[in-house]
């Protein structure tokens, strides 16, 4: 395993996190949800403990357990005071390589992600952008939503749950990653302690990843709601991309603040919206971007001409230095506020670790924003801001027409 680590001498808490370098795009087909399955059973008891044991004592602690997973990586990660950090360890340690795995809890536990499943599906926000990204990506396996399907999570077994642990999660594809208030040599007995005889599997499977091709065209769900929801989708770029820091800037003029042109002209100049907004996804070989809102039906027509306005405008004509100035300033901000928790920033380091190989100083990072300049961002919305593939989803009462004259 590698191991990161941040002390952070003015922080009284500490995060340790297990990311391993699997999520949903590395299963078969007859595996959907099987990464997101198995986080869920890790806190179902081990060994040694219950499930309503680990609940206790993680809450006798006073701190935060939990786990998530997406389309390249599952996480689990434990957040407590410092002087609490052993404990922690040890209780995560023993959830990581003595979970039981119970017939009984894993039958339980299939009617609780079914239930997330219905969830998503209850949530028009949230069930869009898996309709979107299903959409763009097609068949390939970072289309597939991440709670999997339905028909797999019934059919799935306690043995095909440790068959995809025994192929995946081999110590390679691990980071163990540590940020908070910690002195560095008791850090690395402890990590030793707990971490160090984790055996290889037998036949670890190395992820072999394709990129996507990413589609265009309309496609509308219809559902009996009060509002339309709406994503517009383009390519993007991967998560390591070099031109990466420009392409935080267009996304963050074109919706990613308050004080975006989308934000600005749709909803606060035409009150159009509640909510609009766009966002990156980026993977280790491909990315895309975003734009989500939701509106009435009769307006529907008019928020996607809108949104397709700007990002015209934004291909032709770029930004002015003054409105980059102040995203940058905006990104930067955004940045250091995130980072002052000792979640964030191990959050951070295991991502620097898993993508880049090494850690990026906060430093460098500002210094990355504060070196794009107005052409870089014009010429990364020339390559990507066209209309080739572009890509329209609708969610609720409205027609497929309706959509089809902005193609």
């Amino acid at each position: 395993m590698r191991v990161v680590t941040e002390r952070i001498p003015t922080l009284k808490s500490v995060t340790v996190g297990i990311w391993v370098n699997t999520g949903s795009r590395d299963e078969l087909p007859s595996q959907a949800g099987y990464s997101h399955f198995i986080e869920h059973m890790f806190f179902k008891g081990t060994r040694s403990r219950s499930a309503a044991e680990i609940s206790r004592e993680i809450d006798g602690l006073g701190g935060e357990m939990n786990a998530f997973t997406t389309r390249e990586t599952t996480t689990f990660y434990v957040k407590v005071l410092d002087q609490q950090l052993e404990r922690a360890l040890e209780l995560l340690s023993d959830l990581f390589h003595h979970s039981r795995f119970d017939p009984k809890e894993v039958e339980k536990e299939k009617q609780v992600v079914l239930e997330e499943i219905r969830m998503v599906q209850d949530d028009p926000e949230d069930f869009v952008q898996e309709l979107h990204t299903a959409q763009v990506l097609g068949r390939h396996p970072l289309g597939r939503s991440i709670l999997g399907r339905a028909e797999t999570i019934r059919r799935l077994k306690r043995e095909d749950l440790l068959a995809y642990i025994e192929a995946h999660y081999d110590p390679t594809q691990i980071v163990i990653a540590i940020a908070g208030n910690f002195d560095q040599r008791a850090m690395d007995k402890l990590v030793a302690r707990y971490f160090g005889k984790t055996r290889a599997t037998s036949n670890p499977s190395t992820p072999v990843r394709r990129p996507p091709i990413v589609k265009g065209g309309v496609l509308v769900k219809q559902k009996p709601l009060e509002q339309v929801h709406l994503c517009l989708g383009l390519k993007g770029i991967a998560a390591g991309h070099k031109d990466r820091y420009a392409v935080y800037a267009l996304n963050s003029v074109l919706g990613g603040s308050v004080s975006s042109r989308l934000f600005q002209e749709v909803r606060e100049k035409r009150g159009l919206v509640y909510s609009i907004y766009s966002f990156l996804s980026g993977y280790s070989d491909v990315g895309t971007i975003t734009v989500y809102a939701g509106t009435r039906a009769k307006e529907a027509s008019r928020v996607v001409d809108l949104v397709c306005r700007e990002i015209r405008r934004l291909s032709s004509k770029g930004v002015e230095k003054k409105e980059l100035d102040r995203t940058k300033n905006q990104m930067k901000g955004s940045l250091m506020l995130s980072l002052e928790s000792s979640h964030s920033r191990m959050s951070k380091l295991a991502k620097d670790e898993l993508i880049h190989g090494s850690r990026t100083s906060l430093g460098e990072i500002l210094s990355h924003i504060d070196r794009v300049k107005p052409e870089h961002v014009y010429g990364v919305g020339r390559r990507l801001f066209t209309f080739d593939h572009l890509a329209i989803t609708g969610l609720g009462p409205i027609s497929s027409r309706s959509l089809q004259a902005h193609r």
